[in-house]
């Protein structure tokens, strides 16, 4: 008995759809594997013993150890860099929150002149190279006594943080009917009142979301931190470099630190993607 003509048509349909997620499944699997797989290098590399790092061919079974991360932990080589990237890094972000915030609100709410420059130009400062500001802003530091200072270095990265914040929360702010201020205001309550108490729970998830990207550009920072940072203020990103020397590079110390400097990230990462959901659902239940 042959097939009918439609029951043909939707057996080509489906397997043409097969097709196509096969296609997209193993192209996703592919560029996972290729993204991946440095990250797992360097772990396997931080768990290796100093022949098992450079055998050649490469070893894939090894005994484990934990050597190299009971030297990085146990060394102020390591520990200096990661505790001066905590404090810069969590500096620049209360301070980028403090000025950007009600920057982004002015922005989004209120109307004067000059209003798109002035936000096209904080805009501009995270499209400026780096190296384009590192030299002026070196002799700028060397004048103010912020060279080599964590001081130095919060405001430095302002450069890198402030103006993504500004520009994700503006937008949030103007999605935001004005209607929820006017209702505080019939009831009281001040701009301030309407902006604690609505909005910023309304932007939780921009926030959230910025603040997230802030600490990535913040923590990776490596121009900045390379010219504006001393002996005392060495980051985690220069820092590494201690371990690569003119006569010899300590490969498994080197990965060790890699994924130990790894970790705040991941963790900073996590609690903001609980915040975002936490936002939104209160913006659900706030609608």
């Amino acid at each position: 008995m042959n097939a009918s003509p439609s029951g043909s048509v939707a057996r080509s349909r489906r397997r043409k759809k097969l097709l196509r997620h096969g296609a997209v499944i193993a192209s996703l699997s592919m560029w996972s594997v290729f993204a991946l797989a440095p990250l797992v290098w360097i772990v396997m590399m931080s768990f290796k013993k100093a022949e098992d790092i450079v055998a050649y061919p490469p070893t894939f079974v090894f005994t484990p150890t934990l050597t190299n991360y009971v030297e990085v932990l146990s060394s102020a080589k390591f520990m200096a860099p990661f505790v001066n990237s905590l404090i810069v890094t969590v500096g620049s972000l209360l301070v980028t929150v403090v000025i950007g915030l009600p920057t982004a609100y002015a922005l989004a709410r209120f109307s004067f002149r000059g209003r798109e420059n002035i936000a096209f130009g904080i805009l501009s400062l995270r499209f400026a190279p780096e190296l384009l500001i590192i030299l002026p802003l070196y002799l700028l530091f060397q004048k103010a006594g912020l060279y080599d200072s964590h001081l130095g270095l919060i405001l430095a990265y302002q450069l890198v943080t402030l103006p993504m914040l500004v520009w994700m929360l503006r937008s949030f702010i103007e999605d935001l009917p004005g209607e929820l201020e006017e209702a505080v205001a019939m009831d009281g309550g001040t701009r301030w009142t309407a902006f604690r108490h609505v909005l910023l729970r309304l932007i939780a998830p921009g926030l959230g979301a910025s603040l997230m990207l802030s600490f990535v550009w913040a923590w990776n920072s490596y121009t900045l931190p390379l010219v504006l940072a001393g002996k005392n203020t060495q980051v985690i990103t220069t820092g590494i470099q201690q371990y690569i020397s003119a006569q010899s590079i300590d490969w498994g110390p080197m990965a060790a630190a890699t994924v130990v400097s790894l970790i705040p990230g991941i963790l900073f990462a996590v609690f903001s993607l609980r915040w975002i959901v936490g936002g939104l659902t209160a913006g659900t239940v706030k609608g």
